[in-house]
C-alpha cells in the first residue's frame, strides 16, 4: 500500500509540474498574441479529431498550403487538406508546436514556430510551421499555411 501511495504522489506532482510548464507557457504570450494563436490551437484540434468542417473554420476561405517534403514543395487547397485530414482513421494524429514566434501588425499577423507530427504517440516528422493571419470582423483566420517535414527528428 505504501508503493502505491508514493506512486500517486510521484504522479500528482509530476502532473503538477507538468500542468505548470504548460500555464507558464500560455502565459507568456500577451492577450494579442494569445488570440492569434487560437484558429491554429482549433485547427490541430480538429485535426486530432479528424473533423473536416471544424477544421474548415479557423480557415479563411479560399486559402492553401505548401508543405516542403523531401526539397519539393506540395501545394493544396485547405478544403483538399480538410477533406484529406477529416477522412476516419485508425492512427491518432496530433500536431504540436512550441515556442511560436508571433508578429502582429493590424489585422496581419504571421506565426514561425518548430512542430512535431505525431502518429499514435509517436514523432512521425517534425520542422517548422509558418502561419499567415488576418483578423476578418474582429476574427483571427488562417489565410495561409506553409511547413517544412522531415524525419531526422529528435525524439520527445
Amino acid at each position: 500500500m505504501k508503493i502505491f501511495g508514493r506512486l500517486h504522489l510521484v504522479l500528482l506532482l509530476a502532473g503538477a509540474t507538468a500542468a505548470g510548464f504548460l500555464i507558464n507557457s500560455l502565459h507568456a504570450a500577451t492577450p494579442d498574441e494569445q488570440a492569434v494563436l487560437a484558429p491554429i490551437t482549433a485547427m490541430f484540434d480538429a485535426m486530432a479529431k479528424r473533423d473536416a468542417a471544424a477544421m474548415k473554420k479557423p480557415l479563411l476561405p479560399g486559402g492553401g498550403m505548401v508543405l516542403m517534403r523531401d526539397g519539393k514543395p506540395t501545394q493544396m487547397t485547405f478544403d483538399a487538406f480538410a477533406d484529406l485530414v477529416g477522412k476516419p482513421g485508425k492512427a491518432q494524429i496530433e500536431e504540436r508546436i512550441h515556442d511560436p514566434l508571433v508578429r502582429i501588425d493590424n489585422d496581419l499577423a504571421v506565426v514561425w514556430a518548430p512542430f512535431e507530427f505525431l502518429v499514435d504517440g509517436k514523432v512521425d516528422h517534425c520542422g517548422t510551421d509558418l502561419f499567415n493571419l488576418v483578423r476578418a470582423d474582429g476574427k483571427w483566420l488562417i489565410a495561409s499555411v506553409a511547413d517544412t517535414g522531415r524525419k531526422d527528428c529528435s525524439v520527445q
